[in-house]
C-alpha cells in the first residue's frame, strides 16, 4: 500500500482494439464481467491547461479487489493517453487511487510536488488527475503515470457494482453496458 495514497485501486491498459481486449481477459484470462462504454461523457477535460473534447472508450471489470481498466482513444485530442502511444510505449498506461476527499488529497499531492497534467469529470462526484512523471523516477515504467479519482458519487457506485459482479462470475455475459451514473 502507497503510504502517500493509499491502496492502487486500479491499472489501466491502452489498447487498439477494445472489442478484443474484452475478449481476451473475459474468455482467455477469466476476468469479467466488463462495463463497457463506448464514449465515456468527459466533462471539463482539460491537458496541460487547454480544453479539449476527448473521445475514449473504456471497459472497466474487476479481478479480485484490484479494477482493470481497457481504455482505446477514439479521437486524436492531445492526453497523456496520446502521449503514451506516440512515445511507442505499451502495457499499463496509469494507476488509480481513488479518493472520497478528492479536494484534500489533490492539495496534499500537489504540496509534495506532484504537478496535474490533465483532468476532467465524469458524473458528479467523478473528478480525476493524471499527475506528470517526475523525471528520472527510478522503478517507473516509462510512460506509466498516476491518477487520483474521486469515488464519492454515482462513480464510485459504479465501482462497487462492477466489483460486486466479479465476485462468483460464472463467464456469463461478458459485456454490459455501463448503467446511466445518474440513476445509480
Amino acid at each position: 500500500m502507497s503510504r502517500f495514497f493509499g491502496e492502487i485501486r486500479q491499472v489501466a491498459y491502452l489498447v487498439p482494439d477494445i472489442e478484443a481486449a474484452m475478449d481476451y481477459w473475459a474468455n482467455v484470462l477469466g476476468v469479467g464481467p466488463w462495463y463497457y462504454n463506448p464514449k465515456v461523457p468527459i466533462v471539463n477535460y482539460t491537458y496541460r491547461g487547454q480544453r479539449y473534447e476527448p473521445h475514449n472508450s473504456v471497459a472497466l471489470a474487476n479481478a479480485g479487489g484490484l479494477q482493470v481498466e481497457l481504455l482505446q482513444t477514439r479521437n486524436d485530442v492531445p492526453s497523456m493517453y496520446r502521449d503514451f502511444q506516440q512515445a511507442g510505449h505499451s502495457g499499463s498506461q496509469h494507476f488509480a487511487y481513488w479518493t472520497e476527499t478528492f479536494d484534500a488529497d489533490l492539495a496534499r499531492a500537489e504540496k509534495a510536488g506532484f504537478r496535474v497534467c490533465m483532468s476532467g469529470e465524469v458524473g458528479v462526484n467523478g473528478r480525476f488527475v493524471y499527475f506528470e512523471d517526475k523525471a528520472g523516477h527510478p522503478g517507473l515504467h516509462p510512460g506509466t503515470v498516476v491518477e487520483l479519482s474521486e469515488v464519492a458519487g454515482p462513480k464510485g457506485r459504479l465501482f462497487k457494482l462492477i466489483r460486486e459482479a466479479a465476485v462468483g462470475w460464472d463467464g456469463s455475459n461478458p459485456v454490459r453496458a455501463f448503467p446511466d451514473l445518474s440513476k445509480i
